[in-house]
């Protein structure tokens, strides 16, 4: 039964950072991020996403906690990435984290509001574009507050107390 629900959890979590790998690497070509850090984005997509999925489906952490601590320790892996081969962390940061960008939760938002635009307000349709209006927010300041954190934290020019 364990052994089952860890499998099946190493599939789904493996699944999650393959698929995450391929637009990852899109994005960084369409930004120009030099082909040597290639590999490095496709690793970063996968290890945010795999680690946001192992988060949620394992831990049964919500979506945007586990995408806020997923982001932020693959933002401490850029840094780590950066300073090893000499380039800022964004190279690296950015393009991978773009796959984890709610599509689905904002698409839903917004058709909920259009429909409320053509027939009229009921309250099932405000709740839905509320509820996923929400939802895209939260996860896209995790995305933006894990991604600002390593930064904050580790390049300060004072100490913090």
């Amino acid at each position: 039964m364990v052994l089952n629900f860890l499998m099946d959890l190493l599939h789904t979590v493996l699944v999650n950072a393959l698929v995450a790998a391929v637009p990852a690497v899109g994005f960084a070509l369409l930004f120009n991020v030099p082909v040597q850090a290639l590999p490095y984005v496709a690793c970063g997509g996968a290890i945010a996403r795999g680690l946001r999925t192992l988060f949620v489906q394992g831990a049964g952490m919500s979506i945007e906690l586990s995408t806020l601590l997923a982001v932020s320790l693959f933002g401490m892996l850029g840094v780590w990435w950066a300073r090893r081969l000499n380039a800022h962390p964004k190279v690296f940061t950015v393009a991978a984290i773009i796959p984890m960008i709610p599509g689905v939760p904002a698409y839903t938002s917004l058709m909920a509001i259009l429909e409320i635009s053509h027939q009229g307000f009921t309250p099932e349709l405000w709740g839905i574009a509320v509820e996923n209006g929400l939802k895209t927010f939260l996860l896209v300041g995790a995305m933006s507050v894990g991604l600002a954190a390593p930064g904050l934290l580790l390049y300060r020019g004072k100490p913090i107390v």
